[in-house]
């Protein structure tokens, strides 16, 4: 029998009664890479704000080469606001940022305006060969986000969209938790970053929370969302510490709302996974030993 065919069976009969009509990917390992339940984990899909994972691993490689100081700063131009989600759109234009707070401004609220002024610092062709070295086949950067018709490239204007799987997104997780894209300064800045996330409606709804309303576990995660997708990827530090990618389309309810229909479907379904695979593993010998 696979890995978590039974927690497995369980989250797609759960989602099928809830009503959940769409498409959902599920890959979820331990810390080391061992596959614990995969659904579908090569089919693409949508990258939405799951793009910006890759974005600050590699932003944060150039700041340990020494060719991004993560002190210096950037001038938040006019033209550099872009809609959707983030803060930066809302504020004047002339403000000047450190590198550090853009990244941190990408991941922790989904800024689309810090993103792309990520994506004109590294290039979107560099972006394209550092997914490529990392092997990660199925993600690619198509071009920055939220651009109005007349300032897409040629392959947005034919309708190309950034995309991912989800054992690309578990697979680059696991990587730079294991210390092997980062150094352990970066690595740890790294992981701060995505646990400050403050979008946090999938992986992190049914996490059960201590008496001060404190999460159990500790998680570090980013979410991505557009009509119809769902999606969540993070390190969640359960018993057993797990990287979850969990991507969906195709929902029913068109509300960029925390209460949305389909994510709370998807949250209700995934915790169960989650807690069981969570849980440490069993000795052999452990249950006849302790008789």
């Amino acid at each position: 029998m696979a890995p978590g065919t039974a927690e497995l069976s369980a989250f797609l009969a759960m989602l099928h009664a809830s009503g959940f009509a769409g498409e959902v990917a599920l890959h979820v390992t331990d810390l080391r890479g061992r596959v614990l339940c995969s659904h579908q984990p090569d089919e693409v899909f949508p990258a939405a704000s799951t793009i910006k994972v890759p974005l600050l691993v590699q932003a944060l490689q150039e700041a340990q080469a020494g060719r991004l100081d993560l002190t210096g700063r950037v001038t938040l131009g006019a033209a550099d606001r872009v809609p959707g989600s983030g803060v930066l759109h809302d504020l004047l234009p002339g403000l000047n940022l450190a590198w550090q707070d853009v990244l941190t401004l990408m991941i922790v609220v989904s800024d689309n305006t810090a993103t792309n002024l990520v994506i004109g610092q590294l290039g979107v062709d560099a972006v394209k060969a550092w997914l490529a070295a990392q092997g990660l086949s199925g993600t690619r950067l198509v071009g920055k986000l939220q651009l109005p018709p007349e300032q897409q490239n040629k392959a947005q204007r034919r309708g190309e969209r950034n995309r991912t799987t989800a054992r690309d997104q578990a697979a680059l997780l696991g990587a730079l938790v294991r210390g092997e894209l980062l150094d352990p300064a970066h690595t740890r800045l790294a992981l701060d970053i995505l646990e400050r996330q403050q979008l946090r409606d999938l992986i992190g709804r049914r996490v059960p929370a201590d008496e001060a309303g404190e999460p159990l576990y500790r998680l570090g995660s980013k979410s991505g969302e557009l009509r119809g997708v769902h999606h969540d990827v993070g390190i969640l530090h359960t018993p057993r510490p797990l990287v979850v990618a969990c991507l969906s389309r195709g929902g029913t309810d068109p509300r960029e709302h925390p209460e949305n229909r389909d994510v709370l479907r998807l949250a209700d379904a995934l915790w169960p996974v989650l807690k069981a695979l969570g849980e440490p593993p069993r000795r052999p010998g452990r249950d006849a030993r302790t008789r």
